[in-house]
């Protein structure tokens, strides 16, 4: 199935960074894919300078059945994030279903939270890396690591690759 039969719910909470939301959010609407935004409360969110961006409406009120992967961007969101059960039941689902779960930066530690790092290869940010070892993963000094639907980068220069190895694995569902 290609890239743009596909659906992502990205998640959104206030302080995410600019470029991790908003660079993947427009490059998989330009590959075709049907993009969500989902925060676990607001309407509108601003990022770390100021910017906002509207949801499509809660986590809570979306079906991991119904979609191909989620994306979970940086900044200072994660660390909201992870403490709304919806977001990290979201995101088990969607891991233990092997479909694409994309995190940047420090968008690990929703993955650290949801408890699906144990024996995955992965990278972050460096700041977050003993997070990540210490919730069972493999973290390894990459700017993108891919493993199976599992597709982690460090900082927003690499966004390109993120999104290309995000895309790659979309097709390949």
């Amino acid at each position: 199935m290609a890239a743009k039969d596909k659906r992502v719910l990205i998640f959104a909470e206030n302080d995410y960074e600019d470029l991790e939301l908003l660079y993947p959010k427009l490059r998989l609407i330009e590959a075709g894919v049907q993009v969500t935004v989902a925060g676990p409360r607001e309407k509108v969110y601003k990022s770390k300078h100021g910017y906002p961006v509207e949801t499509d409406g809660n986590v809570a009120d979306f079906n991991p059945a119904d979609f191909d992967g989620v994306v979970i961007p940086g900044g200072w969101c994660p660390d909201r994030l992870r403490r709304y059960e919806e977001v990290l039941s979201f995101t088990r689902e969607i891991a233990n279903a092997g479909k694409l779960v994309g995190a940047i930066c420090h968008g690990g530690w929703v993955m650290v939270s949801a408890d699906i790092l144990r024996g995955r290869r992965c990278t972050s940010v460096g700041a977050i890396k003993d997070d990540m070892k210490n919730a069972g993963g493999n973290w390894v000094d990459e700017p993108i690591v891919v493993d199976g639907g599992l597709v982690t980068a460090q900082v927003p220069k690499d966004l390109p690759a993120f999104c290309r190895e995000m895309l790659a694995v979309l097709e390949q569902q």
